[in-house]
């Protein structure tokens, strides 16, 4: 059987006490038209002008030094109190390329995205014994989902609504490069540090997308433990995870199809194994500066 690689351990089990991280100043939001359109631009160069596709056998720069708290060797038997998840972001988008903000809208995997899923599944199989693939609803990561079961012996894909993305409200559909000028106040509250500002549009607030995928993880590591299954999901939710596990540190872009191991059990505890994991993609691209995965995800 092949092996996930295990990163280095570089900080100890955390408990998650509150919902609420990395609080700012009110002031923050005190964002006038010019200064977001300055923000958009700069956005936009980071990560959508300059999308080039990197190709690499070892993880990024951007995740790659991010800690961990994870100390179990790769190959251990999924201990009886716990479940191993293995959460996956979906592969690639046009609207990823395109740096489009996408929500809740469902927009497929592009081509390169289907190559980043096959070269997933098949690192995958080769994972010691995987009881169930679970996945947001939305295409991009169910599509992702599909091509991971039918390599893992076939499985069923279990679609669950409480992993989709964040809904951005009235940013969906649009540029980020153009949100500032055409969705000005929806745009601010996508850029606040208040954790429980919603979107408007019908968007939600980041607390609002943490107690909905944190819940929708932990009922899925209550039906399997001691089992080992798949998680298909999105940058926002898989940063959600990580805070979840590790409150209080910063990490950087969680890239398509990245694989990031967690350990839950019936505790506080979530344990990361593994983050940021894409030594799979060494035959296909990955967009460096592609949109989603970062605090700016959608």
């Amino acid at each position: 059987m092949r092996a996930l690689p295990t990163l280095t351990i570089l900080i100890p089990a955390v408990r998650r006490r509150s919902p609420r991280y990395s609080p700012r100043p009110s002031n923050f939001l005190a964002l006038n038209k010019s200064s977001q359109s300055q923000r958009a631009r700069e956005d936009s160069a980071l990560l959508q002008g300059s999308a080039r596709r990197s190709y690499s056998s070892a993880m990024s720069d951007s995740v790659s030094s991010v800690a961990c708290n994870g100390d179990v060797p790769r190959d251990a038997p999924v201990d009886a109190a716990i479940a191993e998840i293995i959460v996956v972001r979906h592969g690639e988008t046009e609207w990823n390329a395109d740096g489009r903000i996408q929500g809740h809208l469902d927009a497929e995997l592009n081509e390169e995205g289907r190559r980043q899923a096959a070269a997933v599944a098949d690192r995958l199989s080769g994972e010691p014994r995987i009881s169930a693939v679970y996945s947001s609803d939305l295409k991009r990561a169910f599509e992702t989902a599909q091509t991971i079961a039918a390599a893992c012996g076939g499985l069923e894909v279990v679609q669950d609504a409480g992993l989709r993305e964040r809904n951005l409200g009235d940013l969906q559909g649009i540029r980020l490069s153009d949100a500032a000028d055409i969705k000005p106040e929806a745009y601010r509250a996508f850029l606040s540090h208040r954790t429980d500002e919603e979107i408007p549009g019908g968007g939600e607030s980041i607390d609002q997308l943490y107690q909905r995928c944190t819940d929708s993880l932990q009922n899925i590591a209550q039906k399997h433990k001691g089992e080992r299954v798949v998680v298909v999901t999105h940058g926002g939710v898989i940063r959600s995870f990580y805070r979840r596990a590790c409150p209080s540190r910063r990490f950087g872009k969680v890239l398509n199809t990245s694989v990031n191991v967690f350990h839950l059990g019936d505790g506080e505890d979530w344990i990361i194994k593994s983050w940021g994991d894409i030594s799979h993609l060494k035959k296909s691209g990955f967009l460096e500066t592609g949109f989603g995965g970062d605090r700016t995800s959608g």
